[in-house]
């Protein structure tokens, strides 16, 4: 039994659009992460879950597994390749644990994929990448040169 500290449901709008968001990139952050045992028992994955933090899917979440211990060494070497587009997007080069690798933007590309197991619309990440500061795609103006001739 778990205490729900007087939640009254007639006070919050209630959850109804679990729909898969559309392909594309969006600023995110990792909010979380763990270490979990593979279902069959051989090896291990990194559970990344990501929440979005601009524009209309802001605060969705979406995870992301990278197996980093599998018998498969081709499935090691892309979780590998994947957990360092990782930290070269957040700039953290050789963490010690993966809570350093939390809430450091980064742009994640997510595509729409059927899933395996009941051909529904699924969300994955295929890739990760560097945060561009908007100040330094859009810098300002310099005081009195005129725009042609930055």
């Amino acid at each position: 039994m778990a205490n729900l500290n007087n939640f009254n449901a007639n006070n919050v709008e209630a959850a109804t659009d679990f729909d898969p968001i559309p392909a594309g990139k969006y600023p995110a952050v990792i909010v979380d992460s763990e270490m979990k045992a593979a279902k069959n028992g051989n090896g291990s994955y990194l559970e990344l879950k990501f929440e979005i933090i601009e524009g209309d899917y802001k605060n969705r979440l979406l995870w992301s597994r990278l197996s980093l211990e599998n018998q498969n060494d081709t499935t090691v070497k892309i979780a590998k390749s994947q957990l360092a587009a990782i930290c070269k997007a957040v700039g953290v080069m050789v963490p010690k644990d993966s809570t350093e690798l939390h809430n450091l933007p980064l742009v994640i590309k997510v595509v729409v994929k059927k899933r395996n197991d009941t051909g529904e619309p699924a969300n994955e990440i295929k890739a990760f990448s560097k945060r561009e500061n908007a100040a330094a795609q859009n810098p300002p103006a310099a005081k009195g040169v005129a725009p042609w001739k930055r």
